[in-house]
């Protein structure tokens, strides 16, 4: 159990008892209530220290979690709330954190048709019930797409991280004629310009399938799971996007950005390394360190001629033969004039 979930049980216990009229509560007392909480959640012997519940009762006391509460010891050795009404779950709220929490409702009723949300949308309803928020339209919108084909393997597939399964996954690429079936070991899911991403382990390597090609899941009990105890800040720190090398490693990507689309790429980063190298009138020039990979292509090009690839030769080389393949698709192309 989380040393956070610990903490949890021993503030509900110490509460419980604080509350209590009908007896009286040493700190030894109290200290073998929280063991006894703890050793009925977990199965196991719990011992909860002395400093441990004299630092919970201090951070109670505290405005750390936003209880103050009204610890008092009486008889110079009983523990009680002074005020008998008082419990850390009653903890009133003033007009900013109502304000704050019609924030946060209004942006998770944006997410309750995705089918992954929906157990979250009785929770939505008293929500909104409670801080009188029916009426209030979202000022702040998410781009989704709830008609995203894979959408509907979301459930299955977080459940299979959460639960450590390893799944069989009938998968079909856009160069592939036929489908075949991946024995994967899920990890992460991860979403990359409006698409939704597994990253998985698969015959020893870490691969990325995407939500959209995926016709059918089923479990594999046969299979002991891996975990890869993957960090996801961690994993995706040098790329843009999804697409992760294990063999690759990070490079200099330097490029320039003409004068009328820099500020653009100043406030809206490429990548967290990204910095400036120079700057003129004509434009800025920036640089990454990432991986090469085809999200960043992508990304690269989406600029068209905004945008020139410096270093390194190798990418500007390519990206180079794409701008001269498209000009000669363009020129190739002979469509009727409208009327």
């Amino acid at each position: 159990m989380s040393s956070n979930k610990n903490a949890l049980i021993r503030y509900k216990t110490l509460d419980k008892c604080l509350k209590n009229k009908y007896r009286k509560y040493t700190l030894e007392d109290l200290i073998d209530e929280c063991s006894e909480a703890l050793f009925e959640f977990e199965g196991k012997e719990s011992f909860v220290s002395k400093r441990t519940v004299q630092l919970d009762l201090q951070n109670m006391r505290s405005e750390k979690f936003g209880y103050e509460a009204p610890i008092e010891v009486y008889d110079r050795k009983y523990y009680r709330y002074s005020d008998p009404d008082y419990s850390i779950h009653n903890i009133s709220v003033n007009e900013s954190d109502l304000k704050a929490m019609n924030n946060a409702v209004q942006i998770l009723k944006q997410f309750k048709d995705f089918s992954m949300f929906k157990e979250m949308n009785g929770v939505i309803q008293k929500l909104e019930d409670s801080i009188h928020a029916k009426n209030q339209k979202s000022i702040i919108h998410l781009d989704k797409n709830e008609q995203l084909k894979g959408l509907e393997h979301i459930d299955v597939l977080y459940e299979s991280i959460l639960n450590k399964k390893v799944l069989k996954i009938l998968y079909k690429s856009f160069t592939a004629r036929e489908s075949t079936v991946f024995t994967v070991h899920p990890q992460l899911l991860k979403e990359y310009n409006n698409r939704w991403f597994l990253i998985c382990l698969y015959k020893g390597s870490m691969y990325n399938l995407a939500l959209d090609r995926m016709e059918n899941i089923e479990p594999d009990e046969k299979t002991e799971y891996i975990d890869k105890d993957l960090d996801g800040d961690e994993y995706f720190k040098d790329i843009v996007g999804v697409t992760v090398s294990e063999m690759m490693k990070p490079r200099n990507v330097v490029f320039f950005v003409d004068s009328s689309n820099a500020p653009y790429v100043k406030t809206k980063p490429f990548h967290k390394s990204q910095e400036i190298v120079s700057e003129t009138e004509e434009g800025t020039v920036f640089k990454i360190c990432v991986q090469i990979n085809y999200e960043l292509e992508r990304l690269l090009l989406g600029f068209g001629d905004c945008l020139i690839v410096h270093k390194p030769r190798k990418l500007r080389l390519k990206m180079q033969d794409k701008f001269k393949a498209g000009s000669m698709n363009y020129e190739a192309l002979v469509v009727p004039d409208e009327d």
